[in-house]
């Protein structure tokens, strides 16, 4: 690992996520919403809102998942990252998360809840910082971080990309 990833990585105070890459909470609200309040999806309350710092490297890549919440994604600094989609239907979509607005890249964009998916760096060497929010607020009981062979079931059209970006 580059020694600016190093860097950045410890002067964010960012640690390892389950599903690859780095991360921090920046962000949680105070407000809370009742699970009374909330959809079948969920078990317990949730905060209104968090966000958090996410630093992916080309080395690794952020394995397909999901959460039943809407994930708004915001770029910050490095490579473009390509964010690879799977609806709850199997309709398959990516998106190149990054600052060059005039060659097709968004700046911001939104997963929908409990779609799948998945990120990696697009350029070699390189890393890519991010920002998540997610409403309502997120909890680990909403990640559904799926073994390969349960998504190939569900999605066989999209064999190679989840053997790809999936690691058990």
């Amino acid at each position: 690992m580059k020694q600016s990833i190093k860097r950045i990585i410890e002067q964010l105070g960012l640690l390892p996520h389950p599903e690859g890459g780095y991360y921090k909470e920046t962000y949680r609200s105070n407000g809370i919403i009742t699970n009374t309040n909330l959809n079948d999806s969920f078990s317990g309350d949730r905060n209104y809102s968090t966000g958090i710092y996410f630093l992916l490297t080309s080395n690794t890549f952020s394995a397909f998942h999901r959460i039943n919440q809407d994930e708004m994604w915001h770029f910050y600094k490095g490579s473009p990252l390509k964010l690879h989609i799977i609806s709850e239907t199997g309709t398959y979509s990516e998106v190149i998360i990054g600052n060059d607005v005039l060659n097709n890249q968004t700046p911001q964009f939104t997963v929908k809840a409990r779609d799948w998916f998945a990120a990696e760096v697009i350029d070699n060497g390189d890393y890519s910082l991010v920002g998540c929010t997610v409403s309502p607020g997120f909890d680990f009981r909403d990640f559904n971080l799926p073994k390969r062979e349960m998504l190939i079931s569900k999605f066989p059209e999209h064999t190679a990309i989840i053997s790809k970006l999936t690691r058990v």
